[in-house]
Order: structure tokens, then sequence, then C-alpha cells
């Protein structure tokens, strides 16, 4: 039996399990200019300034377990996505379950 290598896998290319699409509207201001200024605090958010975006509770539940297992030392490869969406898409109780696991894992 030959022992495990992550240099022989040519499928952990870099995959991003936050990735999102992007929004039709840039709430980001404009790059910063050459000449500009930069030692200055910045001004507190503004509320009214916040995304409106609310993420499902499938998706919370996904995003909460990429971060259990980064957190425990076990990164989400990218051929485990299909996985993650699986125990994603059970009930909330199960996902906090897996969670509370994984943290006592530490």
């Amino acid at each position: 039996m030959t022992p495990w290598s992550n240099e022989n896998h040519t499928s952990c290319a870099y995959a991003d399990p936050y990735a999102a699409p992007e929004p039709q509207d840039n709430p980001w201001p404009a790059p910063v200019q050459t000449g500009d200024d930069l030692e200055y605090f910045l001004p507190p958010p503004n509320p009214a300034e916040r995304l409106s975006r609310v993420l499902a509770p499938r998706d919370e539940r996904r995003l909460a377990l990429n971060v259990a297992l980064t957190a425990a030392g076990i990164p989400p490869m990218p051929e485990d996505r299909a996985v993650i969406d699986q125990l994603s898409a059970l009930p909330a109780d199960v996902n906090t379950v897996l969670q509370r696991w994984l943290h006592h894992a530490l």
C-alpha cells in the first residue's frame, strides 16, 4: 500500500468553496490612485449602505460546515464539494451535530 501524497493528485487545484456570483451593482469604492494619501482612518460603516443579500439556510449550513472542517484541520478538497452540498441539504439539527463533533475533534 502506498502512502497518500498530495503531490500526486492533479485534482488539488484551488477551488474557493465560498465563491458566489458577482452582484450586478458594484458596492466597492474606486481603487486608490497612486498620489492619494493613505494615512487616515476609515469612516465608520453606514448601515444604510450594507449589502442586502440574504443566504438561504442550506447555503449558511454549507458555509458553516466548510468553516468547521477547516477549523478542525480537515480542509475540504474540491472533490468534497458534492458531499458537503448533500450534508447541507440535511436538517439544521444534523448540521449542528456535525459541527459539534468537529469542534470536539480539536
